[in-house]
């Protein structure tokens, strides 16, 4: 069976950190793209970075470059997005997603398998 298991979300204030896992089983780790993606209230789901496990190629959208960054274990079958300098309108849910598009993307409809997401909320 496939899983993915978010944890490590929270409230946090502004200009802190948190460290999201994204925990993968069921499923030849080293194969798959693996995608961090977030919901707000009322937004659509957006791609907030990504990485080849294979190849360690990753990318982020702009607005979280240089305070995210995401990182892949494969000995423990595990991507990590440490988060940090965040902000308010960082605040959703965040997804982790696993895929095999034929190119590293961001978009949610390449990726097949989804965890049920964890909440980070971030106060001004």
């Amino acid at each position: 069976e496939v899983q993915l298991v978010e944890s490590g979300g929270g409230l946090v204030q502004a200009g802190g950190s948190l460290r999201l896992s994204c925990a993968a089983s069921g499923f030849s780790f080293d194969d798959y793209d693996i995608g961090w993606f977030r919901q707000a209230p009322g937004k659509e789901r957006e791609g907030v970075s990504c990485i080849s496990t294979r190849a360690g190629s990753a990318y982020y959208r702009g607005s979280v470059k240089g305070r995210f960054t995401i990182s892949s274990d494969n000995a423990k079958n595990t991507v990590y997005l440490q988060m940090i300098t965040l902000k308010p309108e960082d605040t959703a849910v965040y997804y982790c997603a696993a895929g095999r598009p034929r190119w590293l993307t961001m978009n949610p409809s390449e990726y097949d398998y989804w965890g049920q997401g964890t909440q980070v909320t971030v106060s001004s």
